[in-house]
């Protein structure tokens, strides 16, 4: 065994699970090869379609609108870690004049689809002379929504962490803040990262919904690029092919920093029955 609740499998079901992963792998060649198929009968595949994304010029561009969508990202990330914070906890505050207010704000934005969130923001406060832009637009935006569903995830990662940490923390003579700080947001730090993770992921792809706000970034480039080329399908499947591999990045390395601040769940070790366990006493 294992583990506690698995055990190693056998011959047979190993073999079955090979099986199982070579059908797989060849419907989804099949699958493919069907694809290549339909795009060659209809001239997609014809290399002035394509030529765009092998011409250094626009090579250059794409990875301009790539850093640009990286920055509104980054900057969304940042601040709607600050709002998720700040509005978690006052959905846990003691007086109703904080909790109540946080409460509304967040159940609002996280109930507002996002694209509309953004087009309101750029027609009240970006277009036109003086106004922020649609840049700002976008980063606004984000922030409220990643925000608000990340207030919950503080939220939710604090009441997660087991009670008796906070009473004995009160047991000690310590404030509501400096439990907060010093006690109950450590440890609910481990439970809120992969979500954290996961809402920087989703705000990486939304930031290309900025294209209907005429925002820079990836997919301003890639209308240009359509709109002179007449290529739609092939340039969706590279700036496609371009977020995938920026979210794999991106994840990898936020599960990296997540591995280095919390540290990898130790695997628990079940003995044989009736073994003795290595190097204890007999």
């Amino acid at each position: 065994m294992s583990s506690v609740l698995f055990d190693n499998p056998s011959p047979r079901t190993r073999a079955r699970h090979r099986l199982y992963s070579i059908i797989t792998a060849v419907v989804l060649l099949a699958l493919l090869g069907l694809v290549l198929w339909q795009f060659g009968r209809k001239g997609q595949l014809s290399y002035a379609l394509w030529e765009p994304f092998v011409t250094p010029a626009y090579i250059r561009a794409l990875l301009l609108g790539m850093l640009k969508t990286l920055e509104m990202a980054f900057s969304a990330i940042i601040l709607a870690v600050i709002f998720g914070m700040v509005f978690g906890l006052g959905k846990l505050s003691d007086h109703g004049w904080v909790r109540r207010p946080c409460w509304v704000i967040v159940e609002f934005f996280r109930a507002v689809p996002v694209l509309l969130m953004m087009i309101f923001i750029f027609f009240a406060y970006g277009a036109g002379e003086g106004g922020i832009g649609s840049y700002w637009s976008v980063v606004i935006a984000l922030t409220l929504y990643n925000g608000s569903v990340l207030a919950e995830v503080f939220r939710a990662g604090v009441l997660a962490v087991p009670k008796g940490q906070s009473e004995a923390a009160y047991g000690l003579g310590m404030r509501k803040s400096q439990v907060m700080t010093s006690v109950l947001l450590p440890q609910a730090v481990k439970i809120m990262l992969p979500a954290i993770i996961s809402q920087c992921v989703v705000a990486l792809k939304d930031t290309s919904l900025g294209y209907y706000i005429l925002a820079p970034g990836l997919t301003a480039v890639a209308k240009q690029i359509f709109t002179e080329f007449s290529n739609q399908v092939q340039t969706a499947i590279v700036v496609s092919a371009i977020y995938i591999a920026v979210n794999l990045v991106l994840t990898w390395i936020a599960t990296w920093v997540q591995r280095r601040l919390v540290g990898e769940k130790k695997q628990l070790e079940v003995l044989a029955v009736g073994g003795p366990a290595s190097g204890a006493a007999v």
